[in-house]
Formats: C-alpha cells, structure tokens, sequence
C-alpha cells in the first residue's frame, strides 16, 4: 500500500514459517497488507475462526503437482476481504503477470503493457511498473523456480529467448501457461 504514495521504501518483506498460521494471522491484525504465497484453503476463506477475518484470494500463480485424488495446493497472494478495491488491484497484477506472458511482453518491454484506468487515472500505469520490477510469468518462475526450459539455465537470458522464439509450453505440469483452448479465470471483486 505505500507504493501507491511513491514510497517504496516503506515496504517490508517478512517471511513467515510454513509451520502455524503466522502469515495469515499478521494479514487479519493487519500487520501485513498482502501475503504472497498464501495457499488457497477453505478454513482461510470460508471456515475461518471468528479471530481470522476473511480473506480474498488471487487468481492462483502457481499449482502443486499432487494427483488430481488428492488435494492439490494452490498458491496465489492472499488479501484481506474487507478491501475489495486493493483486492482486485492485487489480483489484476496476478492477471497482467501471464497477460505479459502470452503476449511476448517482458521486463524490458513491458513499456508495451496497456494503459488501464480501472483504479483511475493515477494508477493508470500501476500494470506497466509491475512487469518492469517482476516480468512477466516465465520471467518470475524462472527466478523463483529456476528454469525448466529446455538448455535453460534458469537465468533471465534464456527465459528471453524463449520468449522471443515463441517456446511456450514449458515442462512445468499445471503451470504451463494455455495454449489458446479455452480457460476459466476468475475476477472477483472487480469494482
């Protein structure tokens, strides 16, 4: 939230323990504005305890390789529900991420990401900034992931040329990007 006052240096990362439920208590007290990583689950949603505020979940970024029997694990960035705007901001920046993506557009190109005054005019820009610090979806697996592209080494290079010869489909399991069939997302609390 500091970013959209130009403050940049306001922002902290904190890295929580996978173990209890830190990161999702830090985001209902407030104590953090987003958490990244945050795993889709309905007790965080829709059984949460009454000190656990809602929360709203991004489009996922990201699938675990369970079988389809089991319960796969979704990851997106988790949002407090009571802030539907910010909410749909976050997940607009999730959306612009794989936008980038299929449409050759990386960090070094992101001045080519479209203008969008859905959060009015001075956030117009917001979705061109965030592919210029982050990239677009390969850009951002490779460098959390590390490369899967084939002769990749993981390194932003590899992943640009990927990019720019057209290699899409990436041995990635459910996080391969669409191919152009068809595909469901979600947008909600878009205002």
């Amino acid at each position: 939230a500091a970013l959209f006052q130009g403050k940049s240096d306001n922002v902290k990362f904190t890295i929580f323990p996978e173990i209890d439920n830190s990161s999702f208590i830090a985001l209902a007290n407030e104590t953090i504005d987003v958490l990244v990583g945050g795993r889709i689950q309905r007790k965080y949603d829709f059984e949460s305890p009454p000190t656990l505020k809602g929360f709203h979940f991004s489009t996922p970024y990201y699938y675990g390789n369970e079988s389809a029997k089991d319960d796969v694990s979704l990851y997106s960035i988790a949002t407090r529900e009571d802030d539907a705007v910010f909410s749909s901001f976050v997940n607009c920046v999730v959306i612009a991420t794989i936008h980038a993506q299929e449409n050759g557009i990386h960090r070094e190109k992101s001045i080519e990401m479209p203008l969008v005054s859905l959060f009015g005019s001075e956030l117009n820009w917001a979705l061109k900034d965030a592919i210029a610090y982050s990239g677009s979806y390969d850009e951002i697996y490779s460098k959390n992931f590390g490369s899967n592209v084939p002769g990749g080494t993981g390194e932003s290079q590899t992943v640009q040329h990927n990019i720019k010869s057209g290699f899409d489909a990436l041995k990635r399991g459910r996080n391969t990007l669409n191919d152009g069939r068809p595909i469901l997302l979600s947008f909600p609390h878009l205002p």
